[in-house]
């Protein structure tokens, strides 16, 4: 319960949100500088990409495909009862690809990948391994931290393109099976649901939560105490919770950018 106290601590100290911020600047300017990328670096972000994103690819490819048949069926199922048949795949695109999948990609990787950087980082400055007083330009932080933050990042991306793709196709089977005859229609619908200003905000969204999930989790990790590795757990749940704050602060802002 102490634990769970001092994690939920986390969300209300400006301190650590200051330096998350201040790490995810830092970072992400040091992530996409070339000379970042030495071979050392390019084997840790290669092997971060591996756990995150096609370790699981084979489970996130059918759980997508699973909630999204469900969820395809519930809206062409509603459309139906209350007569508006005409929207039901417009209304699909643009829930359920445009939001409903790069948010549960995020909270997916989020609880796969975010808890372990968290460990990971956390245990090294535990160690005294890190040392954050000059942050990423530290040589450990070149070294390990900001490959794992590209490496989690593209994997995001790369997550969330795929289930985009497989929930868009399963859509078009749904709604007009296996033929190439409803083609024209379809393209035309995607076509008015993912126009520039959609695409502007659903790329920034998914850019936004890449680095969320990527950085949050390292940024919080590096408050554990040195020597203290009873601060372990304390600072990764907080690191969680900042994380799922962030997320859900983003979805919210796009929604009312978009809607209101």
């Amino acid at each position: 319960m102490s634990e769970t106290k001092s994690a939920g601590a986390f969300l209300f100290r400006p301190r650590s949100w200051r330096r998350v911020l201040r790490f995810a600047g830092i970072a992400t300017v040091a992530a996409v500088s070339p000379s970042t990328y030495n071979l050392q670096a390019r084997a840790v972000a290669v092997r971060q990409i591996y756990y995150t994103a096609w370790q699981i690819l084979p489970g996130y490819a059918a759980l997508t495909a699973l909630l999204g048949l469900l969820l395809i069926e519930v809206v062409m199922v509603s459309a139906r009862r209350y007569g508006v048949t005409q929207y039901s795949l417009e209304l699909v695109l643009r829930v359920l690809v445009l939001e409903l999948v790069p948010l549960a990609t995020a909270l997916f990787v989020a609880l796969r990948s975010g808890a372990a950087i968290g460990a990971e980082i956390g245990l090294m400055s535990v160690r005294g391994e890190l040392d954050d007083r000059e942050e990423a330009a530290a040589s450990p932080l070149h070294a390990e931290l900001v490959p794992r933050i590209a490496g989690a990042a593209l994997a995001k991306a790369a997550l969330t393109t795929l289930g985009c793709l497989i929930t868009t196709w399963l859509a078009y089977v749904v709604f007009y099976g296996f033929a190439s005859a409803g083609l024209p229609e379809f393209t035309r619908i995607v076509g008015d649901v993912f126009d520039g200003v959609e695409l502007i905000a659903f790329g920034l969204k998914c850019l936004l939560f890449g680095l969320a999930v990527a950085i949050v989790p390292a940024a919080t990790a590096l408050e554990a105490e040195p020597g203290v590795l009873k601060s372990l757990p304390a600072v990764v749940l907080g690191g969680l919770l900042k994380l799922f704050a962030v997320i859900v602060a983003v979805e919210a802002a796009t929604l009312v950018v978009k809607y209101v």
